[in-house]
């Protein structure tokens, strides 16, 4: 069976059949024709024969891939942010964030190919700017570059007040796991004022495999 996780800027691809590592691919460079068997994500419907919500896979995926009956997991995309919390074994709250988050994580990795940026050689900053929103947030950046900070450290107190920004809107817990490809990021990461486990860039592909593993489809 192929599965898909549609991303609005990267989509990750899994043939359960087959003992390959799941591909990730660029959105834009998918074939118009592909069509997956079960998917998630932007799109999902119209390019897959069977689809589910992004948080109905996210929280599969995390059930799949934690023993805790207690966590809150949040997804980091390009479009948008989402969390699932679960208390007792349970669903007890979501939330699905497309305009506080609003290309949250495009904004990211834009800003690292403009300014040949490496987040992993830039360090956490003691402060950051308030952002409510990525892409309206970047003005932040570039008045305080007029004012004399360097671009680098415009950048990370960019990323910082995204990263607060999300850690505000998945309830601030003591302890997040965190899902997407910001996971790759140490800046991001390192931005957040609780502990983070990162799971990785396949956290809804595991909760597609979740639910055909379990018969939820």
């Amino acid at each position: 069976m192929l599965l898909a996780d549609f991303g609005t800027s990267y989509c990750k691809l899994l043939e359960t059949d087959s003992k390959r590592r799941p591909k990730i691919i660029a959105t834009q460079e998918l074939d118009a024709s592909f069509i997956a068997d079960l998917a998630t994500g932007h799109n999902a419907a119209r390019r897959s024969r069977r689809s589910i919500n992004e948080l109905t896979a996210l929280a599969r995926g995390g059930e799949h891939l934690l023993s805790e009956e207690n966590f809150v997991l949040l997804d980091c995309g390009s479009r948008d942010i989402k969390f699932i919390r679960y208390a007792e074994g349970r669903v007890v709250d979501m939330g699905w964030n497309a305009e506080c988050g609003a290309s949250m994580g495009f904004t990211i990795e834009l800003l690292a190919t403009y300014y040949g940026l490496n987040y992993k050689n830039i360090p956490v900053p003691k402060t950051g700017f308030s952002i409510t929103c990525g892409v309206l947030g970047m003005s932040h950046i570039f008045d305080a570059v007029i004012s004399g900070l360097s671009e680098t450290e415009a950048v990370a107190k960019f990323v910082r007040g995204i990263a607060r920004n999300a850690y505000r809107f998945a309830g601030s817990p003591e302890r997040l796991y965190l899902s997407g490809g910001l996971c790759d990021n140490p800046l991001f990461v390192g931005s957040f004022p609780c502990e983070v486990i990162p799971l990785g860039r396949f956290v809804l592909l595991d909760g597609l495999k979740a639910t055909v593993k379990n018969n939820l489809i």
